[in-house]
């Protein structure tokens, strides 16, 4: 098992065990994480799981598709260069832990 480590905009943190195939949407809904809305479900259709992965960790992930990049430029948060949909977001080895940042709002 790994872990998310959840940062929101205040600096507050949260830390979540999480199942490898799991994405990190899934594992923010399922754990109450604020500011994660995931209103599509994780079907990569409304950008309301947007997140910013650790600038250390950025080439430790697959890099988004081109349907991630397209929502990606509708997010109403900043978007940055680690910018990501968690719901195309999976811990994978040999990460034990990957960082995200919670933007300051969603929609």
């Amino acid at each position: 098992m790994a872990q998310v480590r959840f940062v929101q905009h205040d600096g507050s943190e949260k830390c979540v065990e999480v199942q490898r195939d799991v994405s990190v949407m899934l594992a923010a809904v399922r754990s109450g994480i604020r500011g994660i809305d995931g209103e599509c479900g994780g079907c990569l259709d409304c950008a309301t799981c947007h997140v910013y992965v650790d600038e250390g960790q950025a080439s430790s992930v697959p890099p988004p598709s081109e349907e991630e990049l397209e929502l990606l430029s509708a997010v109403s948060g900043e978007r940055k260069p680690n910018s990501r949909l968690s719901c195309q977001l999976k811990v994978l080895a040999p990460l034990k832990e990957l960082v995200v940042r919670v933007p300051a709002r969603q929609s």
